[in-house]
């Protein structure tokens, strides 16, 4: 556990407060299968992961019928290292009156554990308020509305169906506003050309902050034995959801562009990355582009629950490196050196011709007589008879 620093001390913390959530560091288990149950939520807890988010829930899991195989892997050259992970996995098929026990639960166990409720419904306001209130009074610290999972619920209006609509996205965020008393974060999808204007839709709706990114719609591969898609349930298949390490730029560049909007036009609102986090070197970066928090999903799945301890110790080195006290110190601290291909144009020909104005100018003369030296160029010019110059 990391404790508080005090100002002044030298020593970096990774503790941070987020939209009042006191976290003890910013590694959040990701809505999925690291947190499908009280069991492996407690699991994430007691290794010490600053926050936990449930796999999504809606107030009706009968329609919930997840198949096998559901995973297919993308490996390296080397055959060994995963890179690329897809799954078509759906929400949760377990029924919400034990999601509502096991919240109770988890919270009565960890009482100063961040349980975040990872929440998804149709276009229904009546839904959305219910699903709010029950996990609320079940005990919950905040929620995150799913907008973005790319497969499985689209037929029914749900996730990425309805976050690729800002209209749809802004409405059923101002219910949620209505209803929640607790913060809430509005879980982007990737799956658009400009992800600016659903975020900026959700958070007029009223979202206390956005998280991004959620998977992205793809087909892993096809078996070049069978000819037939990958993962292949009876031979058949649907696109499903990229995540692990190859996402990472995509996710790197929607963060930079939500925060980039979130400073000019709602600042103070919070901002999670997700996507291909599997370090505290790759948590840094995102935090250097903005986000707050960073969240972790497939890498558990790759590595255990453990690898929160290693992602601290390699983020706090990083922090102790470059001197800085608090995450808050560095912050979207890289965000300024990001601007447009003509000024790069613009830059690089200033650079140049500042070159080649200093190559064309005639070469000092060294000094040949004692009143050629100069009190201002003395230095120089002892170095240059010492070179021959």
């Amino acid at each position: 556990m990391n404790k508080p620093n005090r100002k002044g001390s030298n020593m970096p913390t990774l503790a941070t407060t987020v939209d009042g959530l006191k976290l003890p560091n910013p590694f959040i288990i990701g809505s999925g299968p690291p947190g499908t149950n009280l069991n492996v939520i407690a699991k994430a807890f007691k290794e010490g992961w600053g926050a936990v988010i449930a796999k999504t829930v809606s107030l009706d899991a009968s329609k919930v019928v997840n198949v096998t195989p559901r995973y297919g892997k993308l490996h390296a050259d080397d055959g060994k290292e995963v890179i690329g992970w897809e799954n078509i996995e759906l929400i949760s098929d377990r029924p919400f009156h034990l999601w509502i026990d096991e919240f109770k639960k988890c919270k009565d166990m960890f009482p100063d554990g961040v349980l975040i409720a990872s929440i998804m419904e149709e276009y229904n306001k009546d839904a959305w308020i219910e699903i709010v209130q029950r996990c609320q009074d079940a005990g919950v610290d905040a929620f995150e509305l799913n907008f973005s999972c790319p497969h499985g619920l689209p037929e029914r209006k749900m996730g990425a169906a309805m976050g690729q609509c800002p209209e749809i996205l802004e409405e059923v965020c101002s219910w949620v506003k209505g209803a929640a008393k607790k913060p809430f974060w509005a879980k982007m999808t990737p799956n658009i050309t400009h992800i600016e204007d659903p975020s900026r839709a959700a958070l007029r709706g009223g979202a206390t902050g956005l998280a991004a990114i959620n998977t992205i719609r793809s087909v892993i591969g096809v078996n070049l034995d069978t000819l037939r898609p990958e993962p292949s349930v009876e031979g058949y298949t649907t696109p499903g959801g990229y995540s692990s390490r190859a996402v990472r730029p995509i996710a790197l560049r929607m963060v930079m562009e939500i925060a980039t909007m979130i400073r000019k036009e709602f600042p103070g609102r919070s901002l999670s990355g997700i996507g291909g986090i599997e370090s505290g070197n790759d948590a840094a970066q995102f935090i250097l582009l903005g986000a707050d928090t960073v969240q972790v999903c497939t890498g558990v799945m790759k590595f255990g629950y453990e690898c929160v301890k290693p992602m601290q110790d390699e983020l706090l080195a990083f922090m102790a490196k470059h001197k800085f006290e608090t995450l808050e110190d560095f912050k979207g601290k890289s965000l300024p050196y990001f601007t447009t291909h003509a000024d790069l144009v613009k830059r690089q020909g200033e650079r140049k011709a500042a070159q080649k104005a200093a190559a064309a100018a005639p070469p000092k003369k060294m000094v040949q007589a004692d009143g050629e030296w100069s009190g201002d160029e003395f230095v120089k010019q002892s170095d240059a008879l010492s070179r021959g110059e």
